[in-house]
């Protein structure tokens, strides 16, 4: 059954854009801060909901939901205005005439947001949008209901609704959406359902960014400090349990280090989330979002150790409490599912190599991956895999920086994404470059 005010407001917000588009930098920051008060004086609600939704660690949501949301949307007030100025274009046809790349809104906007950091990965798009002029629906995963009803309120708020509005609900209200001729659609999520969103976008010649995942690679060279790579991995699959786009998902050690990587891991993962008594701190873990994606970690689990794969560390699955703990498989080959699919969870496969290029040739022959890691003090060694290799991005002697670092641009490269945001990449993502020439005239 469709909902009449999907359209309804669609069709305000395709009047308003004309406004939204001409609006100066002090309007749109006005918006901006209207967003940034009502986030804050909801934080304790996001959080709540957030918790219900997705079973967080509340320090884990504070710091993502709530804090790190509202210090994008002050990255976009302190900018806007520096992002909005034309740029000024040297002419060669004519020296005495003028050219400019100005940057104007793309229209009426599309935000889906995904249920893995379900607010902060909406409204920091949706923060983006607004800097560059834009008009938006938005709707929020229908796997995080609690969040969604908060994020209403939040919206309803801080906007009239030929502005901003959201839409709640399941999966026909975001199919209903898609069907709408948006100028642009900005969507965060799987590949699968990026396609989805994609094809949709395709029907009205839509541009879009997606915003996507795949199987992001560890490479870990001879000689790397091991103690602090195990560190960092023990870190990155604890945060959020491993349900990050950026989070490392497999990873290559020379196989006479792979022992100690092992053992390292394991100390970090105890250190991290067990008390003295080898009881897991709950406070710490994240647990999986629900019980699909329980039983689909699981099933990729199952599936490699099964085909041959050695529970290094961890390997404790609770159905119960729906809590994967931080595990560590060693032996796995490529042809087991869990080297095939995203496994989106706190589960870290290895594999051992003699020669950079094995590696190298791996990843070539697979899709481009989001992310990529190299621990290296070899110059030469990183420059090979940054020239032989692609992937949206690359941290190298460390995880998820270059994601963190907002004077980068995020994003994915064909399967595992389109476009780029964050920051002033952000401001262009919602941005048309739009070219101006001015003959003089005498």
């Amino acid at each position: 059954m469709s909902n009449p005010d999907i359209s309804r407001v669609f069709a305000l917000q395709q009047k308003h854009q004309w406004t939204m588009k001409a609006s100066s930098a002090a309007e749109r920051q006005a918006l901006l801060q209207k967003l940034y008060d009502a986030v804050k004086a909801h934080g304790d609600e996001i959080i709540a909901a957030v918790q219900k939704d997705t079973r967080k660690p509340a320090q884990e949501v504070t710091m993502t939901e709530v804090g790190g949301l509202l210090a994008n949307i002050q990255r976009n007030i302190d900018n806007v205005a520096e992002w909005m100025q034309p740029q000024a274009v040297q002419t060669s046809m004519n020296p005495a005439d003028s050219a400019q790349i100005i940057p104007e809104a793309r229209g009426v906007c599309l935000i889906l947001g995904p249920w893995n950091f379900p607010l902060g990965l909406t409204f920091g798009p949706l923060a983006a949008a607004i800097a560059a002029g834009n008009c938006c629906m938005v709707k929020l995963t229908d796997l995080c209901p609690n969040t969604a009803s908060v994020a209403a309120k939040i919206i309803k708020e801080a906007f009239d609704e030929k502005e901003v509005a959201l839409f709640e609900g399941d999966v026909s209200v975001a199919t209903e959406l898609l069907d709408l001729p948006f100028n642009h659609i900005f969507f965060t999520g799987s590949t699968r359902v990026g396609k989805i969103v994609m094809a949709a976008a395709a029907k009205h010649l839509a541009t879009v960014t997606l915003e996507l995942g795949g199987k992001s690679p560890v490479i870990i060279d001879e000689g790397a400090d091991i103690d602090k790579i195990a560190t960092d991995l023990a870190g990155a699959k604890q945060f959020n349990g491993g349900q990050a786009c950026i989070c490392p998902d497999y990873v290559f050690v020379k196989g006479d280090q792979k022992d100690k990587l092992v053992n390292a891991f394991q100390e970090k993962v105890k250190a991290n989330l067990y008390d003295e008594n080898g009881a897991i701190k709950k406070e710490n873990i994240a647990q999986i979002v629900n019980p699909q994606n329980f039983n689909r970690v699981k099933g990729l689990f199952d599936d490699a150790v099964a085909h041959g794969a050695k529970v290094a560390v961890g390997g404790t699955l609770e159905e119960d409490s729906l809590t994967v703990h931080p595990t560590m498989l060693t032996d796995v080959k490529p042809d087991m599912k869990i080297l095939q699919e995203e496994i989106f969870g706190p589960v870290l496969p290895v594999m051992t190599y003699e020669n950079i290029d094995e590696v190298i040739d791996y990843i070539e022959q697979r899709d481009k991956p989001l992310a990529l890691y190299v621990y290296s003090n070899n110059d030469a060694t990183i420059e090979t895999v940054l020239s032989k290799t692609s992937s949206g991005g690359v941290t190298v002697n460390g995880v998820f920086s270059h994601y963190l670092e907002n004077n980068l641009p995020f994003g994915g490269v064909n399967g595992s994404g389109m476009g780029s945001y964050h920051g002033k990449f952000g401001f262009q993502a919602f941005s048309h470059q739009r070219a101006v020439y001015r003959h003089h005239v005498a």
